[in-house]
């Protein structure tokens, strides 16, 4: 048969083929005609080009892919591909063979702003693609900060900024069980919270071939549909599991005559891999990078020098080390890089080991192990049950998530899926010397799975399945909401949904109201402040003056606890690269944090009831003129302006709501987090689905379809999910 495609109402593509090859070509196809600017800014963000024509703003994102070896990790995992599962490959080459055909005729307005003519995409740029988009989401840049907390407080209080930290990644995800449904069937429906950006990180598509039909939620420059997803017979959702699974290690490294050396956990100086790189800048003189990658991994921070050419990489000086870590020893990164045994080997001089640390390398599995877990892909389409669906997420690898499925026969998984190195513990927590023996990894741990509770399973990254495979969890307000509401009604369809999406409760305001009701002695005017948010109904709704005036409270505290003389030398974080710096930020920490250092018992002589007193007073002084949608607004990233800027509207929920809609408490109320998009899976009938995204299926400007969902996400609404073909529109054949 022919390649058809389609489109409903909203612009979502709908693609026919008569084989999984012909299918993928179609995706990449469409997928470049609707978001042809996109690709190409992701095919640059893994190469680390992306400087090239963004100019300096980009290169520091480009330094780091350069160091971190993504694009080469993409060709090696894809290498492996084609040794281990072929068939896999030739559909991922099918993907981009579509890719490059859509983007040789692309018109999109961006290139001819940028001057930038549409490049070839190489069979492993999906691979980078996923890699580049994933590499920052499981934070491994919070142990970086974990370290300046012990450095200069102590180790107690990491405890106390414990939160899911300023770069919030995670989603609301929830099951309900056929017992609880009015069909007899189940539901599954969530919302995956990312940075909202403009076009979305998502693609409504739907795909059917002789093999499989599939509706669901694609990251664009990936084939198939990997994280959320309804075949007819059986639906999947993911939330992020909130699992550590990269490690960062301190290196001391020397130059020799031959190139670098790295001392390893044997105490004897082993030859490391390097080469140099030239980073193109539009606009600047070219920038050079010392791309080094010793046993552990690539390094990402200084080097022998450890200012190393670049003047934010600084050597690291402030980290503890445990001297009675278990001894064991590290497995390099990659066999090719290994040391040749006919080389030298190079006992460690003893001066050299009280030398400081230099460098910092990153150790993450797919470097590690060659593979991205794209195996995966084509066996979660074909999935018919849960069973396929869940042997599917046995070859997941990166990130780790956690999975809920359910199918037409009353089959249900919730689990655990993606690859956890089995080692020391402290290697979860801080930044491990190299040069120690006793922070190798050991295996992997088996994911861990787990059944429903009355009927339901909720996942919102709270501990819950994942808790032995992570250190830093979302605080638990999220998952209780959606459980609380489920709980308060026994049976539920796909149309009661939305309700949850957008509920707008804040738990985690108690400790500062608490602090509130001791709070006497006010002015009239901070009185009636305390008084009318006494009164307040915890919601966090764009129309509430109310939730206007707790921001603004919130955000005065927040701001002088961060200027606190006990937090004064976390005020400037060390000279890391700017990639890291939003990890590293304390205003962020502390806002974020809040309600555990509000609750700690000792705050290092901090005199929290004063720093709530003082700043109802402040804002009783100068309250807030509107409702809290004013200053909380929508904020998508994008990485050109647009040419006619957009009034971005103002958005109910807050961090902690289940209609998570996160700003930076303290800094900006403007929100660039949020839900990336909304779907609801019934298994009783497919077409009953419904799914939505911030802006649109197109992210061509000036599209029918580039914002054309945008009032349908303010609202809480849902698009319907169209698989009667009689119902679409058919664009043309391919």
């Amino acid at each position: 048969m022919a390649t058809e495609i389609y489109r409903d109402a909203w612009g979502i593509p709908h693609l026919r083929a008569g084989s999984a090859a012909e299918l993928a070509h179609a995706q990449g196809l469409v997928t470049a005609r609707d978001r042809a600017w996109q690709l190409e800014i992701e095919r640059h963000r893994a190469q680390g080009t992306s400087a090239s024509f963004l100019g300096a703003g980009a290169l520091a994102w480009d330094r780091f892919a350069r160091r971190a070896r993504v694009d080469d990790t993409a060709r090696r995992c894809f290498a492996d591909l084609e040794r281990g599962d072929p068939g896999t490959a030739r559909w991922v080459r099918a993907y981009v063979d579509g890719v490059n055909e859509g983007l040789a005729d692309s018109t999109a307005p961006e290139f001819a702003r940028t001057g930038l003519a549409p490049g070839r995409w190489e069979p492993w740029t999906p691979l980078g693609v996923w890699l580049a988009t994933h590499i920052l989401f499981a934070g491994f840049p919070a142990k970086l900060w974990r370290e300046q907390v012990a450095a200069h407080l102590d180790a107690d209080a990491i405890g106390l900024f414990a939160t899911d930290g300023p770069g919030t990644s995670g989603s609301n995800g929830w099951l309900v069980g056929g017992e609880r449904t009015v069909t007899g069937q189940a539901v599954i429906a969530g919302d995956p919270h990312r940075w909202i950006e403009d076009p979305g990180v998502y693609q409504q598509i739907h795909l059917s071939c002789p093999e499989f039909d599939v509706v669901g939620l694609a990251v664009p420059g990936v084939p198939g549909i990997a994280h959320f997803g309804h075949t007819g017979s059986v639906a999947w959702a993911i939330t992020n599991a909130m699992a550590d699974y990269q490690d960062l290690y301190r290196e001391r490294l020397r130059r020799t005559g031959a190139g670098v050396e790295a001392l390893g956990p044997d105490g004897v100086w082993r030859r490391a891999s390097r080469h140099t790189e030239t980073i193109e800048v539009a606009g600047e003189e070219p920038v050079e990078v010392e791309v080094i990658e010793t046993g552990r991994g690539p390094v990402i921070i200084g080097g022998p020098e450890g200012i190393d050419g670049d003047p934010t990489d600084l050597a690291y000086d402030g980290g503890r080390v445990d001297p009675a870590d278990p001894a064991d020893s590290v497995v390099p990164a990659d066999p090719a890089d290994s040391v040749d045994p006919t080389d030298p080997v190079v006992p460690a001089d003893p001066a050299a080991a009280l030398a400081p640390p230099v460098a910092i390398s990153l150790r993450y599995p797919p470097r590690v192990t060659g593979d991205l877990g794209f195996g995966a892909l084509l066996p979660l389409l074909r999935a018919r049950r849960v069973a396929d669906v869940d042997r599917a997420f046995d070859r997941w690898a990166e990130p780790v998530n956690v999975v809920q499925a359910a199918d037409t026969e009353g089959g249900v998984l919730h689990r655990v899926a993606g690859r956890v190195p089995v080692r020391a513990e402290a290697n979860s927590l801080r930044v491990v010397p190299a040069w120690e023996p006793g922070h190798a990894w050991q295996g992997w741990h088996v994911p861990p799975r787990v059944g429903l509770t009355d009927g339901v399973a909720v996942m919102a990254n709270q501990r819950g399945p994942a808790e032995p495979l992570g250190v830093e969890f979302a605080p638990p307000h999220r998952a209780d909401r959606i459980a609380a509401l489920l709980a308060g009604k026994e049976r539920w369809s796909a149309a009661d949904m939305p309700a949850l999406h957008t509920d707008t409760h804040l738990a985690s305001a108690s400790p500062l109201l608490d602090h509130l009701d001791t709070l006497d002695d006010l002015t009239p005017e901070a009185a009636a402040l305390r008084d009318r948010l006494r009164g307040w109904d915890r919601r966090m709704d764009a129309g509430s003056a109310d939730a206007a005036l707790y921001a603004a409270v919130r955000g005065a505290v927040v701001r002088r606890l961060a200027a606190h003389p006990a937090f004064a030398a976390l005020t400037t974080p060390p000279a890391y690269p700017e990639v890291f710096q939003p990890w590293l930020a304390l205003t962020p920490r502390v806002g974020f944090a809040l309600e555990h250092l509000l609750r700690a018992e000792d705050l290092y002589g901090i005199d929290r009831p004063a720093a709530v007193r003082a700043a109802v007073e402040e804002v009783a002084l100068r309250p807030p003129a509107g409702v809290w949608g004013d200053t909380h607004r929508l904020a998508p990233w994008r990485d050109l302006e647009p040419e006619q800027p957009y009034d971005e509207p103002g958005l109910s929920g807050d961090h902690d709501c289940v209609l998570c809609t996160s700003g930076v408490p303290g800094l900006t109320d403007r929100a660039a987090r949020g839900p990336a998009a909304r779907y609801v899976w019934d298994l009783a009938r497919r077409e009953d689905s419904r799914w939505v995204v911030p802006l649109g299926a197109s992210g061509v400007p000036g599209s029918p379809h580039h914002r054309d969902q945008l009032p349908l996400w303010l609202a809480g609404d849902l698009v319907p999910v169209v698989t009667d073909w009689t119902r679409l529109k058919k664009e043309t054949d391919v």
